[in-house]
């Protein structure tokens, strides 16, 4: 009996090992925004475990260049914690919380804004409509600042592609 107790863990254990990477799906984002002179592009790679087909977890890398000519140029690095809940199918409430590093340098021509270095933090809280391995919806920042935000307001939409 201890034989087969022992014999039959060892199984578990190992189909536990390669149950582990069939939840794991690795996805995230891109962006690209180009206006006359201005330009702005990011990238934000991602992994997420499912726990289970209702709840989610994640982590994710934030990197984001944006540079209008002859005005400034802003880098931003960053991570994030991703939790998702999907109660149907097709319906995801998220919650996102990044912590963001910004570097803005201006050109001598606008001296009265003073190149800055700071970090800040954005708790997101979201509503998405999924369709296979694509979420679209929108999110809203709680702990938005107009002053540090490298967003111009709170509410932003966004998409999601996991793989």
């Amino acid at each position: 009996m201890c034989f087969f107790i022992s014999f039959s863990f060892s199984q578990n254990t190992s189909s536990k090992t390669s149950d582990f990477w069939k939840n794991v799906q690795f996805g995230g984002g891109l962006g690209l925004n180009l206006a006359e002179g201005f330009f702005s592009g990011g990238l934000s790679p991602s992994v997420l475990y499912r726990v289970n087909p209702y709840v989610a977890t994640g982590v994710g890398l934030n990197f984001m260049y944006s540079s209008q000519r002859d005005v400034f140029k802003s880098t931003v690095l960053g991570g994030s914690i991703l939790g998702l809940f999907n109660p149907y199918r097709e319906l995801q409430i998220s919650t996102e919380f990044e912590q963001l590093f910004v570097s803005r340098n201006f050109n001598e021509q606008f001296a009265n804004y003073a190149d800055d270095d700071y970090s800040y933090p954005a708790l997101f809280l979201g509503l998405g409509y999924t369709s296979g391995n694509v979420t679209f919806g929108i999110r809203y920042d709680v702990l938005y600042d107009k002053d540090k935000s490298i967003q111009n307001e709170a509410w932003m939409p966004f998409v999601r592609f996991w793989f």
